[in-house]
């Protein structure tokens, strides 16, 4: 498993309602309500952000295809929109994407830039079979099971483990569910071991250097 994300989107609230700030790799985005909905439309909400997320990929996408064919076409608009209803009990969400161009473009040229559009990586996601995955860490007293060498260990806590398999598809040279001594800490630099430790989102892991622990011990 390979994440999109070399790092996670990070989002956080405090007090005020209802103002996010989302952290990305190059600064922090606003993402607010609307103050019909108790918010104070400091920035785009959720499904704005959503729609945008659709209109931005299709018109890279497009500007990738028509300056490789070498087409005159100065500028491109996309306009994005849904929609939800309930049929046979099931609700069913509908965004349209509408693609205008503000200079005269051939019609063979509109139709093929249409069925690009529809291959942009967003489209593509939108489209597929998607899961959302949720997990949060805990930590607390909770069995402890043991694996270490002489220079580091590796704490696993099975009843907190919520099974996100980012462990061992990520490091599978160290973490092998599929053998009983499932954790190997030789199997990697103890620093590697304690950089994927880091990203258990459940707390079932825990890393530390013997040398250190034997210090808080003294």
């Amino acid at each position: 498993m390979k994440y999109k994300m070399e790092k996670p989107i990070q989002g956080s609230i405090g007090t005020a309602k209802y103002q996010c700030h989302i952290e990305w790799r190059n600064g922090t985005i606003i993402s607010d309500e609307p103050v019909s909905s108790g918010g104070q439309d400091t920035g785009p909400d959720p499904f704005t952000l959503l729609l945008s997320s659709l209109a931005s990929c299709t018109l890279i996408t497009l500007r990738m295809y028509i300056d490789r064919k070498g087409w005159d076409i100065p500028s491109i608009i996309v306009n994005t929109n849904l929609y939800q209803e309930t049929k046979d009990e099931k609700l069913v969400t509908i965004m349209d994407r509408d693609i205008l161009f503000t200079t005269p473009v051939p019609d063979e040229q509109k139709q093929r830039l249409q069925e690009i559009a529809k291959a942009c990586p967003v489209s593509k996601i939108l489209e597929a079979d998607i899961k959302v995955r949720t997990f949060v860490f805990r930590d607390g007293d909770s069995k402890q099971v043991k694996y270490a060498n002489e220079e580091a260990t590796v704490l696993w806590k099975p009843e907190l483990c919520q099974h996100s398999t980012r462990c061992w598809t990520q490091l599978p040279l160290v973490f092998n569910p599929r053998i009983k001594k499932w954790i190997n800490p030789d199997g990697a630099p103890a620093d590697r071991i304690d950089q994927q430790v880091k990203v258990c989102p459940s707390g079932a892991l825990e890393f530390y250097y013997n040398k250190d622990k034997k210090t808080n011990h003294e």
